[in-house]
C-alpha cells in the first residue's frame, strides 16, 4: 500500500513538473509580444524551464525505482539491480518511453544553458518539454489497447497530455506575473492585462482539445456507458475531475469577460489596483484548482476502470 501511495505522489508530481515546463515555455513563445521577449519576464520564464528539466529527470528516476521494483516483485528497494532496470529500459515500452523522456529533459538543460536567443530557447524548450510530456501516456491507460485502436487511444492521451501541460503552464505564468515583487507597477500591470486578454483564443482551443480528447479517452477507457462513474472509485475521481474542470472554465470565464476588461478600463483610468488583485486572486485559486484535477489525474492512472 506505502509503494502505491508513493507511486501515486511520484506521477502527481511528475504530470506537474512536466506539464509546467512544457506550459511556461510554450507561454513564453505565443503570449509574450516581442518587447516582452527580453529581461526579466523571459528570463524568468526560461530558467523555470530549466529548473524543471532537473527536476523531471530526478522524479523521473525515482519513478523508475518504484516501476522496477513492482515489476520485478521486489520485496525492497535494496534488492534491485542492473539487470531489472535494463530489462524495464530496453524491452518494455514504458522504458523506453522513460529512456526518451530523460533524453528530452537532458536536452532542454543543455539548451538552457546554449548561448542563443531567448525566443530560440523557448521554442527549442518547448518541443523538448512536449517530447517529455507525451511519453507519459504509456504510463497510463493510453497504452492498454492494441492494434489500430491503440494507435489511436496513444494519439488522444497525448494531445490531452500537451493540452493540459499547455494549460498548466499558462496559468503558472500568469501566477509567475501577478504574484511576482514588482507585479503591482504600471508596466506589469499592463502586461498582465494584455497577456490576460491575448489568452482568450488559445484558452478556447486548449478547452476544446481537452473536451474532445477527454471523451474519446473515457469511451476507449470504459466504453458507451455512465454507470461506472456511479459505482466505481475510478468514476467517482473523474466526476470529481471533471467537477473540478467545469469549475476552472468557470473561472476562465470570469477572467476572460469580467476581470480582465475591469483590469483594462482600471489602467485607463490609472487606478487598478484593485482590479489587478481580483484578477490575481482569480488565477491563485484556478492554480490551486488544475492542482486537484493532476491529483485526480495522478491517481486515476493506476486504477482499473472496473474498480
Amino acid at each position: 500500500m506505502a509503494d502505491e501511495w508513493i507511486n501515486i505522489a511520484l506521477r502527481f508530481a511528475v504530470y506537474m513538473d512536466l506539464g509546467a515546463t512544457f506550459g511556461v515555455s510554450l507561454f513564453g513563445v505565443y503570449a509574450l509580444r516581442l518587447d516582452s521577449r527580453s529581461p526579466p519576464i523571459a528570463q524568468r520564464y526560461a530558467r523555470v524551464v530549466a529548473a524543471g528539466a532537473l527536476v523531471g529527470i530526478t522524479l523521473s528516476v525515482g519513478a523508475m525505482a518504484v516501476l522496477a521494483k513492482a515489476m520485478s516483485g521486489a520485496a525492497t528497494y535494496g534488492e534491485l539491480n542492473s539487470n531489472i532496470f535494463e530489462m524495464i529500459i530496453s524491452e518494455t515500452a514504458v522504458g523506453i518511453a522513460w529512456s526518451v523522456r530523460l533524453l528530452a529533459l537532458a536536452a532542454c538543460v543543455g539548451l538552457a544553458m546554449a548561448k542563443l536567443r531567448i525566443v530560440h530557447r523557448l521554442i527549442g524548450s518547448a518541443a523538448l518539454s512536449a517530447l517529455a510530456l507525451a511519453t507519459m501516456a504509456w504510463s497510463g491507460h493510453g497504452a492498454m489497447s492494441e492494434g489500430a485502436q491503440g494507435y489511436v487511444h496513444l494519439a488522444s492521451d497525448i494531445t490531452h497530455l500537451l493540452a493540459a501541460g499547455a494549460w498548466v503552464g499558462a496559468l503558472f505564468a500568469f501566477v509567475m506575473l501577478a504574484m511576482h515583487r514588482d507585479a503591482t507597477t504600471n508596466k506589469s500591470v499592463e502586461i498582465l492585462s494584455r497577456l490576460s486578454n491575448g489568452f482568450a483564443q488559445v484558452g478556447t482551443v486548449i478547452v476544446a482539445t481537452l473536451v474532445v480528447t477527454g471523451i474519446v479517452n473515457y469511451l476507449l477507457i470504459v466504453g458507451a456507458s455512465v454507470k461506472p462513474i456511479f459505482t466505481t472509485l475510478y468514476g467517482g475521481l473523474l466526476a470529481l475531475k471533471i467537477a473540478l474542470f467545469i469549475g476552472m472554465l468557470g473561472l476562465a470565464a470570469a477572467n476572460r469577460f469580467q476581470l480582465s476588461p475591469r483590469l483594462e478600463m482600471a489602467l485607463s483610468s490609472g487606478d487598478h489596483a484593485q482590479a489587478a488583485v481580483l484578477l490575481r486572486r482569480s488565477l491563485v485559486i484556478e492554480a490551486c484548482m488544475v492542482v486537484l484535477v493532476i491529483a485526480c489525474v495522478a491517481w486515476l492512472g493506476v486504477l482499473s476502470p472496473a474498480k
